[in-house]
């Protein structure tokens, strides 16, 4: 299949990525199910979370020509998604690459497989997600078959172009705009409460109780109710 090479997504609503940069991520696992990404999928350098829009890039095993493109055309706040078609053993994300994509202002990057010069990535500080790290990299072969901005899969997730990426220690959310905004406020309401939440607990509250799990279980008749 020849390269397939498509426009860059829309931008992402600033409102939008505003909230999402305030919200604790994992709240937001309270509301979805699709999006995140397998627990394999770690943050290797960098400290800092990520809320930014996908570039897709897709590569062979071997060749990353298409990705050193891509590096050279992202967006500040942009994260390149790199699916390498399941190999764990070539290393596309290197020192170069990723101070190139640094030097583009970029929010981070994401391989669906491994990084190199872990401690060159490590000491620049830009977020970087893989499945491992290997001392095998890719080359520059020109090998007609890939795509720019095409859906991809990435960590058992498929993303498209212009989805929002979310990720810090916990892990990544690869997910649609409309679908954040759909949760969002919700999820940052809940964030609000949760101080209060944990301060009744130190004093003494039963979390099935502030919860109302505990009633949920009676109303299943798992527990019994309570007596008059």
């Amino acid at each position: 299949m020849p390269i397939t090479i498509r426009p860059m997504p829309a931008p992402l609503d600033p409102a939008l990525v505003e909230k999402l940069a305030r919200v604790d991520f994992p709240t937001l696992g309270h509301y979805l199910e699709e999006g995140f990404c397998t627990p394999e999928l770690r943050r290797h350098a960098g400290e800092q979370r990520i809320v930014g829009r996908a570039v897709t890039v897709r590569i062979t095993a071997l060749d990353s020509t298409l990705l050193h493109h891509a590096a050279g055309i992202v967006a500040p706040g942009d994260v390149v998604v790199v699916d390498c078609g399941g190999d764990r053993r070539h290393a596309p994300l290197g020192e170069v690459v990723v101070n190139a994509l640094a030097a583009r202002g970029a929010a981070g990057a994401v391989v669906d497989g491994t990084c190199t010069d872990i401690d060159a990535l490590r000491a620049l500080g830009l977020p970087v997600f893989a499945l491992g790290t290997s001392v095998l990299t890719t080359k520059l072969h020109g090998i007609d078959d890939g795509g720019l901005n095409v859906p991809v899969s990435c960590g058992g997730v498929t993303v498209q172009p212009g989805d929002v990426v979310l990720g810090d220690a916990n892990g990544l959310l690869i997910a649609g705009p409309e679908r954040l905004a759909a949760v969002i406020d919700t999820a940052l309401a809940d964030d609000a409460e949760e101080p209060d939440l944990i301060a009744d607990l130190h004093r003494g509250g039963r979390l099935g109780d502030l919860t109302g799990a505990t009633d949920t279980l009676v109303g299943l008749g798992a527990l019994p109710g309570p007596t008059r």
